[in-house]
């Protein structure tokens, strides 16, 4: 899969590298990838082996709406890296991540469509049924159609319902901000992830005989609820293990910390993991997180949560 950085105005390097018959193309910020998206992303996929073309998707970072100012979109579902590696298993041919901000957020849709996406190539081109693009979000997904004037067309996908509601990153933000993982996981097609390199904590897990891993989960990562959690570990060498993962403050230890914790406890193992890269996967909520009256109460509760745990995620047979 080929990834191509781009930015308004369109470098000529860039230009010289569109393929020369044209490609279909799914244009989206796709942040979480989730199975509305996969709709979208496989519509272009879809069309480009009708058509014998390479498939392509556009693809904006930062997200438009955090550099429109919205802060609830400084996180993000799936990083970067992570949305690549999804397009990828979709079958996607070409990634463009156009660099979002305040002069390409100010184009006119005409302009959009006569700069940007003619340029590249685009002959086919799907998008969600709530597109909208150029400033101020004017442009929709029925005007794009028509701005293309027969250089492309324009397939407008519908909305995804799961359970009769409509699959959106805004509702995944939700079920995963009430601890809902499950929620979540149905609304994605996945569990919701996320990575972060093992770093040295309190040790105090080890002292209670409960030994965890400190993930140091990337700020912009979007935080579940805090409490205790079912997941799965993923280690850097491909190695799976069970376990549980406590997001929080830890109340019982302090009063009050400067940012949450993620402290994932694995199952049937041993080894030091400092300094390695772990993908958690949520797979169940637990609990809530609480303040015990005594460490002793609190191993007594940790213990119940892994038997829990054990439970709701068995491993393998």
């Amino acid at each position: 899969m080929n990834i191509v950085h781009l930015a308004y105005p369109i470098a000529e390097s860039v230009l010289r590298s569109v393929p020369a018959a044209g490609q279909t193309m799914a244009i989206g910020d796709f942040d979480g990838v989730h199975l509305g998206h996969r709709e979208v992303i496989g519509r272009a996929v879809a069309e480009a082996r009708r058509l014998g073309l390479p498939s392509s998707v556009m693809t904006f970072h930062p997200h438009p709406r955090e550099v429109l100012g919205s802060p609830l979109y400084s996180t993000y579902l799936s990083p970067p890296e992570r949305k690549l590696d999804r397009f990828r298993e979709l079958g996607v041919d070409t990634v463009y991540i156009v660099a979002f901000d305040l002069t390409l957020a100010a184009l006119p849709p005409a302009v959009f469509v006569e700069d940007v996406l003619k340029p590249l190539g685009a002959k086919s081109i799907a998008v969600g049924f709530n597109f909208t693009f150029g400033r101020r979000g004017i442009g929709t997904s029925a005007m794009l159609r028509e701005l293309g004037n027969g250089a492309f067309d324009v397939h407008i996908v519908p909305p995804f319902l799961v359970g009769g509601e409509r699959v959106s990153s805004t509702l995944i933000r939700e079920a995963l901000s009430f601890g809902n993982v499950e929620r979540a996981a149905a609304l994605l097609g996945r569990p919701y992830e996320v990575d972060g390199v093992v770093a040295r904590g309190e040790g105090r897990g080890r002292t209670i005989g409960v030994p965890t891993a400190n993930v140091a989960v990337p700020a912009h990562a979007v935080k579940p609820a805090n409490g205790v959690y079912a997941v799965d570990v993923v280690l850097d060498d491909g190695t799976e293990k069970k376990g549980v993962m406590n997001v929080g403050l830890k109340p019982t230890f302090h009063s009050a910390l400067p940012a949450p914790t993620w402290e994932a406890h694995l199952f049937d193992f041993e080894g030091d993991l400092y300094g390695r890269t772990l993908t958690v996967r949520f797979r169940s909520h637990i609990r809530d997180e609480r303040k015990f009256e005594s460490v002793g109460a609190l191993v007594e509760q940790i213990r119940a949560d892994i038997e829990e745990a054990k439970r709701r995620n068995p491993s393998p047979a």
